[in-house]
């Protein structure tokens, strides 16, 4: 992937050089490539003048940013005390095998990443699974593969708009 810069040049006239808007801006770049890229950050620090190091504090210190590259579809799984109890362990069981990756991990394709939480907030939906911003409730482990499926034709259908 070749770094743009504009990225961090939108970022930063959204939010302004503050120092405390270093999360904003850095929420804005995950959106963009998914993950934070060394280049990317070390832009940040030159153009806001904060050191790289403090960069790496933030960014390594909340959950919602990454620093090595995460799948289109974020995949996470609910494992909090109502979806446990409803089966939330055999649709982890279920994603695991329909992708062939571990929690924590992404497809070699950047399709997908799969991770835990432990809650949601939907537990009347339980057991429940988001993707991005989609959720999924009463999921059960035979649901998975539809799922899976549904994202992977979402993902064949954006390619082809863009390669043509």
């Amino acid at each position: 992937m070749s770094i743009d810069f504009t990225s961090v040049n939108h970022a930063i006239e959204r939010w302004g050089k503050r120092k405390d808007f270093l999360i904003e801006v850095l929420q804005d770049l995950q959106d963009h490539y998914r993950y934070l890229p060394e280049p990317i950050l070390a832009e940040v620090s030159k153009q806001m003048e904060i050191p790289l190091n403090h960069i790496y504090e933030v960014a390594t210190f909340y959950k919602a940013f990454s620093l090595v590259p995460k799948g289109k579809y974020v995949i996470n799984v609910c494992l909090g005390t109502a979806c446990h109890v409803l089966g939330a362990v055999q649709v982890l069981s279920s994603f695991e095998r329909e992708m062939g990756i571990k929690v924590g991990e992404t497809d070699k394709q950047l399709h997908f990443t799969l991770d835990t939480v432990r809650c949601i907030g939907c537990c009347g939906l339980a057991p429940v699974v988001t993707v991005n911003e989609d959720v999924h409730g009463k999921l059960t482990a035979d649901k998975v593969e539809n799922v899976v499926k549904r994202y992977q034709k979402e993902f064949k259908k954006e390619t082809e708009k863009k390669s043509e």
